[in-house]
């Protein structure tokens, strides 16, 4: 840690036990950085800071902070007045609690920095403090001043290290009642069955191998440029299809992703149940069944009118005999009287 320079100079509050610490910076950035220039003859475009009162630029070692009051007036504040607030976090990482590390919200986490110990006897409270949080598995929840405020912090342990991580204030997380979709929105069994086939197809991923595609294009592009080369093309990107529907983009995206690791793309997606054989033939047989009861419909309709015709024919049989039958009495009645009068 003797090569990295520390930001904070301090101590841990653990209890009745003070661990004079170093703070210094965990991460660091390897984008590229750029300059304004004026486009005309390509010079280097920089910022001055002038006083507004004397009209002059100032040194760095003739400025300091202010606080600008409601009504327009500066108050100056020296890192002597900041240092010297009466609190504790001023110059200590108080640690409030121990809690496990899923209570806390990634939304809150912040920058992060490595607690390097300060001399040779912060190194035994040091090791105590690592060791203990390492067989809690829990994370310690802190307070500490940096940059002219108070902050919230969490401490863990990364390989030998206490590592700590600036936490922002529940009430700076802003809420998600805006962001939330407008529209309720059902998802299906089936949809949620090609996404759970997405992501195991995609699997996992090594952090280790990801590097900064971004950055890597710039250089080469810088590198062009200043050897008067021509800069690298642009790929051509891929023409995807029209997407129908998610059920589609899911398929594709599955298939996808099967081909871009050799695997063997097979004609089912996420487990379906029925194959695309299978389901022509399903679809064949419910046609024939189909058409078996239209059939058989026809057949019984058939059926039910040559009988309502047989019936029909048996009744004006009978009514025929019985106009007969009428007849030939009434025939004989006549012949009967003419009998009886002669």
């Amino acid at each position: 840690m003797s090569t990295v320079r520390s930001i904070w100079n301090g101590a841990i509050s653990f209890g009745l036990v003070s661990i004079p610490i170093k703070l210094v910076n965990a991460t660091e950035s390897h984008s590229i950085s750029f300059r304004q220039i004026h486009l005309e003859d390509g010079g280097r475009v920089r910022y001055r800071k002038v006083c507004e009162v004397e009209d002059r630029e100032l040194t760095q070692d003739e400025i300091g902070k202010g606080y600008e009051a409601s009504d327009g007036s500066i108050i100056p504040i020296t890192d002597e007045d900041l240092a010297s607030l009466p609190i504790p976090t001023a110059k200590t990482i108080e640690i409030e609690a121990f809690v496990p590390a899923d209570r806390i919200d990634p939304l809150q986490m912040d920058a992060a920095y490595y607690l390097s110990a300060n001399g040779v006897p912060a190194a035994k409270p040091y090791a105590l403090l690592r060791e203990a949080l390492r067989r809690s598995q829990k994370v310690a929840i802190c307070k500490f001043a940096l940059r002219g405020r108070e902050r919230l912090g969490m401490l863990r342990v990364v390989d030998d290290v206490i590592a700590m991580h600036g936490l922002l204030w529940p009430d700076e997380i802003r809420a998600t009642d805006e962001v939330a979709p407008d529209t309720n929105v059902t998802v299906q069994e089936k949809e949620l069955d090609l996404a759970d086939a997405l992501m195991n197809t995609l699997g996992e991923v090594d952090l280790d191998d990801l590097h900064d595609d971004y950055r890597e294009a710039v250089e080469e592009l810088i590198t062009a440029k200043a050897s008067g080369a021509a800069p690298p093309a642009a790929p051509t990107p891929a023409r995807g299809g029209k997407v129908l529907d998610l059920m589609s983009a899911l398929e594709n995206s599955v298939r996808a992703a099967k081909e871009s690791r050799g695997e063997e793309v097979s004609g089912t997606t996420a487990g379906r149940k029925s194959t695309p054989k299978k389901t022509a033939a399903k679809s064949t047989t419910a046609t024939k069944k189909a058409a078996a009861k239209e059939t058989t419909a026809k057949e019984t309709t058939a059926k039910k009118t040559a009988a309502k015709k047989t019936a029909a024919k048996k009744t004006a049989a009978k009514k025929t005999a019985a106009k007969k039958t009428a007849a030939k009495k009434t025939a004989a009645k006549k012949t009967t009287r003419r009998r009886a009068s002669a």
